[in-house]
């Protein structure tokens, strides 16, 4: 059960912003001092790693300083709408027998369910030219040898490639798990066939089937997914999305606060507790070993182990007391990082339903006509105001098929695009909601452009828009604590890859790491984390148990 005390209760339904300012603990279920496992962080990844733990008997306490639970699975509500802030579509879901599936039924027992997208769950929209991904491997192959029938080779060659890094991934990321000595034994077998991939850019591997520009475009029209474009981003991260959606995209019937609604009462059956308002300060560790945590009030909890869930940067250079990271180097391996991309996010309310809308379920991908996807991004980073790299449209009420029950007569769209943090800097540090005119001026700017993105494409809803919002990397950061508001943790490129310090262990004793950072971007990267963390603090491989599991 997520609690807050009776004296917040009112502060949250009336004023998110001074909600977060408060401290509040559970008062119907007393908290304890001890505990098994902590976990910082209520993103999937600790929440997923919080669920195992718990289903192997242990007491967790997750602990979120955000005054929701969830990371970029939790939504918000505003003048009687309600928007998903991270969960746009999700694949492999329908398929009851594959990884991520199990893994949802797992840790929510079976609570969760999933509506279909329909058979076009991306379209790829170059300029005025549409290119439709359809769900299923031969309907995918097919649609695009219509689009581009003399590329039929490559298209198969592409398909084929996409399949052998995603049958790489699982020694790879198993390895994670295993004990340094094993790591130092087998971890170079285990990780060879996929650093292959993953060690060359998306570009270079699909110049090496293909010259035709368009092809490429088109082929990874869902960067945004991952956040970089084919020049800089590892091939096996391209290659694991675009196998994520073979089967199609869904959607959680519910909105996404399902995933931790779902979840919550795994942790509380074995008496662990998520807290919110509760952030931590400094995690407690002597004699190189993790003892518990401070948080901001000053009280402490301890436990045998600590999880955090909070990103690398985050943990590294605010969590851990200072003479622990100079002791293991950690600021230097930190050098060999890069924050992934920033964003805004434009959140749209209209007032009649989806249907009469006329919304469709699928997601738009929109990008400029002429150039590469490096080319536009860099012309962009240069100049803001040049044309958007790319604009990402979902239309979350049409995907929910308890959307109209729950909300009747209204829907939601989100837009986004990616932002350069360079761009809000000096803001940082404001309050939020209380930046300043300027900012709200750069925010308005933005928002028509993007809204007129979305009229280009549905001209109909030209003077439907009832409520509008924009969300910039300032709203990132003081939200999920992201340094420079980034959406995926750290850059997946080839470098990141060969980093072997991003495991689930770290040098300190009982202190372990988990979500995208050591995995790789993505709710179902996030999600593998906390399995690949509970199986390293359990010495045993847990994977098993979801193929156990009959519900």
């Amino acid at each position: 059960m997520i609690e807050i005390n009776k004296k917040n209760e009112s502060a949250l339904k009336h004023s998110a912003q001074k909600s977060i300012m408060i401290q509040s603990y559970k008062k119907k279920i007393k908290t304890e001092e001890n505990y098994d496992t902590i976990v910082i962080g209520s993103g999937i990844g600790g929440l997923t790693t919080a669920a195992f733990l718990s289903k192997e008997g242990q007491k967790v306490l997750v602990l979120e300083r955000h005054y929701t639970a969830g990371g970029f699975t939790h939504v918000f509500k505003r003048k009687g709408y309600e928007w998903d802030v991270g969960i746009h579509y999700i694949g492999e879901v329908q398929r009851h027998n594959s990884a991520i599936r199990r893994m949802f039924d797992y840790i929510t027992n079976g609570k969760l369910q999933w509506a279909d997208m329909g058979r076009v769950y991306d379209r790829i929209i170059i300029g005025k030219k549409e290119y439709e991904l359809v769900k299923g491997v031969e309907n995918f192959k097919e649609q695009l040898i219509r689009y581009f029938p003399e590329e039929e080779k490559a298209i198969d060659q592409y398909v084929d490639l996409v399949f052998a890094v995603v049958k790489s991934m699982g020694p790879f990321f198993s390895a994670k798990a295993l004990p340094s000595f094993l790591s130092r034994l087998l971890g170079g077998k285990m990780r060879k066939k996929f650093l292959e991939f993953a060690g060359k850019t998306t570009d270079e591997v699909l110049r090496s089937i293909t010259q035709n520009e368009t092809l490429i475009k088109v082929l990874t029209g869902q960067y945004g997914d991952y956040g970089l474009p084919p020049k800089q981003s590892s091939f096996a991260m391209h290659a694991t999305v675009v196998r994520h959606y073979f089967n199609g995209g869904s959607f959680p019937i519910g909105g996404s606060s399902e995933i931790v609604n779902t979840i919550d009462p795994i942790i509380e059956k074995s008496s662990g507790t998520l807290l919110i308002n509760a952030e931590v300060d400094k995690i407690l560790i002597q004699k190189n070993r993790a003892k518990g945590v401070l948080m901001t009030d000053g009280r402490k909890f301890f436990a045998k182990h600590v999880v955090s869930s909070t990103g690398i940067f985050n943990t590294y250079e605010k969590l851990i007391p200072s003479a622990t990271v100079k002791k293991h180097g950690l600021k230097k391996k930190l050098q060999k990082l890069k924050p992934s991309v920033a964003h805004a996010c434009l959140y749209i309310g209209l007032k009649e339903s989806p249907e009469t809308l006329q919304l469709p379920k699928n997601n738009l991908w929109i990008y400029p006509e002429k150039g590469d996807h490096d080319t536009i991004v860099a012309n962009y980073l240069k100049d803001p105001k040049a044309p958007f790299p790319v604009v990402y449209i979902s239309f979350p009420a049409a995907k929910d098929p308890s959307w109209s029950d729950r909300y009747p007569g209204r829907s939601t769209i989100d837009i986004i695009t990616l932002l350069p943090f360079d761009l809000v800097k000096k803001w940082e540090g404001t309050q939020w909601m209380k930046r300043g005119k300027d900012y709200d001026q750069l925010k308005a700017e933005i928002s028509d452009r993007l809204l007129e993105v979305l009229f280009r494409q549905l001209p109909h809803l030209r003077g439907k828009i009832d409520h509008s919002e924009l969300s910039t990397p300032l709203t990132t950061q003081n939200f999920v604590n992201y340094k420079k508001g980034e959406i995926y943790g750290i850059d997946h490129t080839p470098e990141r890859f060969k980093q072997k310090f991003l495991n689930a262990r770290t040098p300190i004793k009982n202190f372990y790491l988990t979500g995208q950072d050591i995995v790789s971007a993505g709710v179902g990267g996030a999600m593998f984390s906390g399995v690949v963390t509970a199986s390293a603090m359990q010495g045993k491989n847990l994977v098993k148990k979801i193929y156990k599991n009959k519900k």
